[in-house]
C-alpha cells in the first residue's frame, strides 16, 4: 500500500459552526470563536484597528463538542481571497508572512476532555513598518487524521476550523478595485425569434489596501443607443486587498444591431458597513464588438424574394390579362362591324341588281323601237 499526505482546508471560519473530523467513527466536533476572558462574548469575528508597533491582546474560545478528548493543534495564518471569492487561510505547511504573524498564541497544542472548553489568550502585534489598510487572518484549530483515499493510499488529511481576524493598521486608505482580462462571447440562434446572448468573463481585483465588497455589471448597446440592455452579477461580498476573482456577467435578449458598445462596471463597497474615506470609487472598461443579425437577415432576404416574386408574378398576371382584355375587345370590335359591313355588301348586291335590271329594261325598249 502507498502512502501519501495531503492537507486540506475545511475552512468554517467563520464561527461557532464546528468541524468534523473522522466520520465512519464517533465524529469528533470543534469549534473556535472570538472570545473575552469568561467566554465566547458574541463577536462574529476577531476585529481591531491598531497603529503601527501597537498591540493588544484577545481570546478564542475552542470547545469540544464531542463525547470523547480531543488534541488540537492551534495557530495563525494569513487569509486570501479564493478564485472563487471565498475566504481561505494558507495551507498549513505554508508559513504566514503578513498579518497571521503577527499573532502569538498563548499556546500551540490543545488537549480537551469530553463536552469542554478552554479558552486562549492571544497577542496581536502589529510591526512598526506594517502597511496602512486591512490586513486578514485567522486564529485555527487543527486535527489531523489518516484516512485512505478512493485509490486505497494511506493519506494524511488536516480538518480545522478557525476564526476570521481583520486587522485595521492607520494611516491612508486605498480603496480601489480593477478590472481586467476582459473576455466577450456571443451566442447567436439560428432561430430568428432568439435574440443573441453576450457574456462577459472579467478578473476583478482588489488594488488597493482595504477589503471591499463588490457589485459587478455589465451594459450593452447599439448605435444611438438602442437596443441598450443591462445586467447585474451576484454582488461579491468580500475581496481582500491583493486578492482578485474572476466572474461572468450574462447580457440576454440582446438585439443585434451591428456595431455594439458594451461597458463592464463594478461598484466597490465597504465589506463591512462602515464608511471609508475616501469612498472607493466605480471601475469601468469599454468595448466593441460586432453583432451581425444572420438569421434574421435570412429571413428578410427569404421575405424580400418573396415579395419580388409575387411582385413579379403579379406583373405577369397583370400583363396577360391586360392582352386578354385586348383580344377580346378587338374581337368584340370585330363581331360588331360584320352585320355593318354585310348589310352594306347586301345594299350594294341589290343596287347592282335594279341597275342591271334597269339597264335590260332600257335596252329591251330600245329594240323594240328600232324599224
Amino acid at each position: 500500500m502507498r502512502t501519501a499526505s495531503a492537507a486540506t482546508a475545511i475552512a468554517i471560519l467563520l464561527t461557532a459552526v464546528p468541524a468534523q473530523a473522522a466520520p465512519r467513527a464517533e465524529p469528533l466536533t470543534w469549534s473556535v470563536t472570538p472570545s473575552g476572558p469568561a467566554g465566547p462574548n458574541g463577536r462574529p469575528h476577531l476585529d481591531y484597528k491598531l497603529d503601527p508597533g501597537a498591540a493588544v491582546t484577545d481570546h478564542v474560545a475552542v470547545t469540544n463538542h464531542s463525547n470523547r478528548p480531543l488534541t488540537l493543534r492551534l495557530y495563525a495564518s494569513d487569509a486570501y481571497t479564493t478564485a472563487a471569492g471565498g475566504f481561505d487561510l494558507l495551507a498549513a505547511d505554508r508559513p504566514p508572512t503578513g498579518a497571521g504573524r503577527w499573532i502569538t498564541l498563548s499556546r500551540t497544542t490543545l488537549t480537551l476532555p469530553e463536552s469542554s472548553r478552554a479558552i486562549v489568550p492571544f497577542t496581536v502585534k502589529v510591526p512598526a513598518n506594517a502597511t496602512p489598510g486591512d490586513h486578514a487572518a485567522g486564529v485555527v484549530a487543527s486535527l489531523t487524521a489518516a484516512t485512505t483515499d478512493a485509490s486505497g493510499n494511506q493519506v494524511t488529511v488536516d480538518h480545522r476550523v478557525g476564526a476570521r481576524a481583520y486587522l485595521r493598521v492607520t494611516g491612508p486608505l486605498r480603496p480601489a478595485l480593477s478590472l481586467t482580462d476582459v473576455v466577450l462571447t456571443t451566442e447567436t440562434s439560428w432561430n430568428p425569434l432568439t435574440l443573441p446572448r453576450i457574456t462577459a468573463a472579467v478578473t476583478i481585483a482588489n488594488t488597493g489596501n482595504v477589503r471591499l465588497a463588490a457589485t459587478p455589471e455589465a451594459r450593452v448597446e447599439g448605435p444611438f443607443g438602442l437596443g441598450r440592455r443591462t445586467a447585474t452579477a451576484p454582488p461579491i461580498p468580500e475581496i481582500l486587498p491583493g486578492g482578485a476573482l474572476r466572474t461572468t456577467i450574462p447580457l440576454n435578449a440582446v438585439p443585434p444591431l451591428l456595431r455594439e458598445h458594451l461597458t463592464v462596471a463594478v461598484t466597490p463597497s465597504p465589506a463591512d458597513g462602515r464608511p471609508i474615506d475616501p469612498a472607493p470609487v466605480r471601475a469601468t472598461t469599454d468595448h466593441h464588438l460586432w453583432l451581425i443579425p444572420w438569421s434574421q437577415l435570412a429571413v428578410l432576404a427569404l421575405l424580400l424574394a418573396a415579395a419580388t416574386t409575387w411582385l413579379l408574378l403579379r406583373r405577369r398576371r397583370i400583363r396577360r390579362m391586360t392582352a386578354a382584355l385586348a383580344a377580346a375587345e378587338q374581337r368584340g370590335r370585330a363581331q360588331a362591324t360584320r352585320p355593318q359591313e354585310a348589310r352594306t355588301q347586301e345594299a350594294r348586291t341589290q343596287e347592282a341588281g335594279r341597275t342591271e335590271e334597269a339597264g335590260r329594261t332600257e335596252e329591251s325598249r330600245a329594240q323594240e323601237g328600232t324599224p
